[in-house]
Order: C-alpha cells, then sequence, then structure tokens
C-alpha cells in the first residue's frame, strides 16, 4: 500500500455503547431492550492463523503472471470452500504502473447469502514485486516474501472462515482476499499516481462480485501479524467510518488489547479500503502505525526481511479475537 502518513489529532470519535468482553473467555453477553442474550465468540486459533500464513509464503512470491500466484489463488480458493464459502474467483486485466498487462483474480468466499444484513471483511494476497524500501539498494528490484505485508491479513481471515464454517454468525459475511494491491508505482518510476496502488480493489468496484453489493461496513487487515504492532486509527477510516473505528478499538480495549490498539490518530494510507468506501461500504483499515520509523509501518516493509520471523501469535490473537467479537455480535450498527 502506499502511505501518506499524515498524522492529525482532534476528531470527534462515535462512541456507541458497547458490552463488556473478557479477554479471559470468549462467552460474552449482549443486552438488547429488557432481555438479556447470551453469545459464545469463538475463540481465534493462532496456530492455525499462523499455520495459513507459512503457507503462503511457502508458495513463493505471489505476484501476478506468476505460477506462484495462480497456486496461491486456487489454494485460497479451495480453503475457502473447505470452509463451507460459496466462492466466485473474478478474473480480470489491470493495467500496472508500466503499462505491464496483470492477470488478477479477486477471490471472494460468502457465507449465508440468504442474508441482506451482511459484512465485508477483506485484505490483500498478492506480494509487491519490488523490495524498494530495503537498505540494500541492491535489492531494490527482488520481490518480497509478504508474510506480514499480504499474507498476515488473509492468514487472519481464514481462521475466520474456519469459525463461521463452524458456526454462523447472526449477519452474513463476504470474504474477500483483493489482488494486485501492492504493484503500485516505484520511486524509480516517473509517474506519482497512487491509483497504481489498490488495483484489484478498483477493478471490483467497477465490476462487484454481485450486482449493486451492498454491505453494512467494512474491514480490512493490512499488516496484522507483526511483533510489537500497534495499530493507530488510520485517518481515511476516521473520515469514512469514525463510528465503526471507535467501537472496533473499543472492542479491543475491552478484550484486554489496548496495548495493541492504541487510542490515537496514525496517518493517512492510501489501502484497499479507500477505493470500498468511494464505492459506498463504510470500511476502516486494521494497519500498524509506527511512530519511530520514517515510514509510519514497521522496518521490515516493503524489504526482503518481510518474512515469517516477524510474525508473532500474539499480534494475531489480539487482531482476530477482536474481529470475531465485532462479528459475532454485532455490535456496530450504522
Amino acid at each position: 500500500m502506499m502511505k501518506t502518513v499524515n498524522r492529525k489529532a482532534g476528531y470527534l470519535i462515535l462512541i456507541v455503547g458497547l458490552v463488556a468482553c473478557s479477554a479471559k473467555s470468549v462467552k460474552n453477553s449482549e443486552e438488547k431492550d429488557t432481555d438479556s442474550v447470551s453469545i459464545e465468540v469463538p475463540s481465534f486459533d493462532t496456530d492455525s492463523a499462523y499455520a495459513y500464513i507459512e503457507r503462503q509464503v511457502q508458495f513463493g512470491f505471489r505476484v501476478p503472471n506468476t505460477p506462484a500466484h495462480l497456486a496461491t489463488a486456487d489454494y485460497l480458493s479451495s480453503e475457502l470452500a473447505r470452509h463451507g464459502a460459496v466462492v466466485e474467483v473474478q478474473q480480470g486485466t489491470v493495467t500496472a504502473y508500466d503499462g505491464t498487462e496483470l492477470s488478477i483474480r479477486n477471490i471472494i468466499g460468502s457465507f449465508s447469502l440468504e442474508k441482506k444484513n451482511r459484512i465485508l471483511l477483506f485484505a490483500h494476497w498478492d506480494s509487491r514485486p519490488y523490495a524498494d524500501n530495503d537498505p540494500d539498494k541492491s535489492k531494490h528490484r527482488q520481490p518480497i516474501a509478504g508474510a506480514d505485508d499480504g499474507a498476515s491479513g488473509v492468514g487472519v481471515l481464514l481462521e475466520i472462515a474456519r469459525q463461521i464454517g463452524k458456526r454462523q454468525p447472526d449477519t452474513g459475511v463476504d470474504i474477500a482476499f483483493f489482488d494486485a494491491e501492492d504493484y503500485g508505482v516505484p520511486y524509480w518510476s516517473e509517474s506519482s499516481d497512487e491509483n497504481t496502488w489498490a488495483l484489484g480493489t478498483q477493478y471490483w468496484t467497477r465490476r462487484p462480485h454481485k450486482p449493486g453489493y451492498r454491505a453494512r461496513f467494512g474491514i480490512l487487515l493490512d499488516m496484522v501479524g507483526g511483533a510489537g504492532a500497534q495499530f493507530r486509527r488510520e485517518l481515511f477510516s476516521k473520515y469514512y467510518a469514525s463510528g465503526i473505528v471507535a467501537q472496533v478499538w473499543d472492542t479491543a480495549k475491552r478484550l484486554g488489547y489496548g496495548n495493541y490498539f492504541i487510542e490515537e490518530d496514525g496517518g493517512y494510507v492510501t489501502d484497499d479500503h479507500l477505493y470500498v468506501n468511494r464505492y459506498g461500504i463504510p470500511s476502516i483499515d486494521i494497519i500498524p502505525c509506527h511512530r519511530d520509523t520514517e515510514t509510519g509501518f514497521p522496518p521490515y516493509w516493503h524489504t526482503v526481511d518481510d518474512t515469517m520471523r516477524n510474525i508473532d501469535r500474539s499480534t494475531l490473537k489480539a487482531v482476530g479475537q477482536t474481529v470475531l467479537t465485532v462479528l459475532y455480535l454485532s455490535l456496530i450498527h450504522i
């Protein structure tokens, strides 16, 4: 993703009543009017999510127009189907910043298609063809493994799909793996067009997998596995969906993950959620914001060091359990 790490403060945050959630137990209760309904939230399995991330990396560099890319797409589609999703693979062609024609696959797995009340969860599954932020300039034209930047969000969503397959939440869920997010313009190009990023998502917004597709809200997961990650409130998310941001961060805090979901503003990030918001679905980006790096991202971002050694099960747990809790308790009301 292309970053624009411009930090601001002073937003009014909409706080909506939220049930208390215990980090020691995944059994939660929500009060509706005078009735008390007990809802059990699945426990997010970090070992499963970790294995999903590792398996993607094992395929190799998931760059469009490569055999590894195709093999990974087949794997992701089969895993969603194995967990009971109705899977649609959207194949298309997009043009990269340098005129290269990229064959892409957006993979959408849908649960409970009969339900009109839907939530969209999404991540990008491709990996960047350039390590253009690597300290070693001789490696700048090498592809990256994308263990965190790409595979981690997908791994968390596959584990969520596995849980949904065991027991459906009250709402319909669509899990989308968008392609060609990370083929954006490198620094050596004469172009500076930010729309060269998130090409698969832009393709989907022009041709949604279901004509007129709508969801109440969306949550993007991007780089959600790094050790010591801190997720600050991304500013496009606050602009388009401040209430969703507030409730997700509040849920994380109540679950005991306040050391991951920080009560501070981050920066503006040009990412998949920006185009989903422009399509008309209020969406947020759960993405790390580092105060101690020049880019605002982890030091291994867009380098050859974005490998499995950076993936931390505790971070996966914080993100995965938070999203599952929001999903199963249907806490967000638009």
